[in-house]
């Protein structure tokens, strides 16, 4: 197969991106693992497809993680899906909807930056279980993730212990995304994250850093917005409405989605 290709990064977290609205690319686990390959193929953290949407919405979303499996969401991939799809479907867009797993989600467009408006989360666990790195808590923001307060998050071995809490029988079977976080001011955190499916720290998790703010909120009482420093050098910021019983509303995060080259690949 023939497949033309474009790379994209959203905070270092790099995704490569076809446009199946025709469904005639049919990959295959194996295959996508191929792609997202760093030294045999593209090389990603993740594999997204724009594909026709099912219901109302301008498309469908589809993500697979690294090693082939699908995921019901990815923050900064959808921010990255957003821009490419607007350049995908042409004109002047400045906003689009797209069907996830995890709810029909709305990107709008501001200049080089792109806000996504996320699902309401759920599942929250505050103090969930507590392992060596310290005290950990649970929300999915999409996809499930564990949240972890650290003093020295600069010499916190993140793929340690990310893998030690990832696999615990608490997420089974699927496993979870592991973030930890220092706390810079009331309204800015610091953020590393041990994803599934990569199986090691990547440069930035949207729906990750998400979760940390939200997280944060409920302990300190900080105020939206929250920003966050990613590895990869950029400051994205979640903005939130607080609700009853802990709940939360109109959650967004904005953040860059930058092209980085267009190709194509036999595979």
């Amino acid at each position: 197969m023939i497949l033309d290709f474009t790379k994209m990064n959203g905070a270092g977290n790099d995704f490569v991106i076809i446009d199946n609205r025709s469904r005639n690319k049919d990959l295959n686990k194996d295959q996508i693992a191929q792609l997202c390959d760093r030294h045999r193929g593209i090389g990603a953290d993740g594999l997204l497809a724009v594909e026709p949407a099912e219901g109302e919405a301008d498309v469908k979303f589809r993500y697979y993680n690294a090693d082939g499996g699908e995921a019901e969401m990815c923050g900064n991939g959808a921010r990255c899906f957003g821009r490419y799809t607007a350049r995908l479907l042409g004109g002047n867009l400045t906003s689009l909807t797209f069907e996830t797993i995890a709810g029909t989600l709305r990107a709008e467009l501001i200049g080089d930056e792109v806000c996504i408006d996320m699902s309401d989360p759920v599942d929250l666990e505050m103090e969930a279980l507590v392992e060596a790195a310290g005290t950990v808590h649970n929300l999915n923001t999409g996809v499930p993730h564990a949240v972890v307060f650290v003093e020295d998050l600069e010499n916190c071995d993140i793929v340690k212990n990310g893998a030690a809490i990832r696999y615990r029988d608490l997420y089974a079977p699927n496993g979870t995304n592991v973030n930890f976080v220092s706390v810079i001011e009331l309204q800015h955190l610091s953020v590393r994250t041990y994803e599934r499916g990569v199986e090691g720290e990547t440069l930035a998790c949207g729906t990750g850093i998400t979760a940390c703010a939200l997280i944060h909120h409920l302990q300190t009482g900080a105020p939206s917005p929250v920003k966050v420093d990613v590895r990869g050098g950029d400051t994205l910021s979640i903005a939130f409405e607080p609700g009853p019983d802990r709940s939360f509303s109109k959650v967004t995060l904005t953040g860059p989605a930058d092209f980085v080259f267009d190709g194509v690949i036999t595979i």
